[in-house]
């Protein structure tokens, strides 16, 4: 289980590592970072199918510090179809809502650090 120590503007401490570009972090508390989506600030199923692939019963997605990252229509008819609960915030509650239910339920997250 990944404890994220920290979250600021551009800067994610993840189990006392520092991040500065966004992050995805599996269940399996592996961690991609940099992750690079296709349209910067708007996600597709194509920017997590990696992590959609582990069956998380959860995905807690950080939408940025002032919540500029926009989640398609397509991704959370996606993820409803396969029984994914989605929960999008701003990085800083996605931060506080990830810490509080990890160990709980099989949670993946991905946080845009920055807008």
């Amino acid at each position: 289980m990944n404890i994220i120590e920290s979250y600021g503007f551009g800067q994610m401490v993840i189990d006392g590592n520092t991040y500065t570009k966004d992050v995805i972090i599996y269940p399996d508390g592996s961690i991609l970072s940099p992750w690079w989506r296709r349209q910067g600030h708007y996600l597709v199923v194509e920017d997590i199918t990696e992590l959609i692939a582990t069956v998380p019963d959860i995905i807690i997605c950080g939408t940025g510090a002032m919540g500029v990252m926009r989640i398609s229509a397509d991704l959370k008819k996606y993820l409803k179809n396969r029984r994914i609960e989605l929960i999008a915030q701003k990085s800083s509650q996605a931060v506080a809502t990830y810490n509080r239910m990890s160990g709980s339920s099989k949670i993946g997250g991905c946080f845009h650090l920055t807008c």
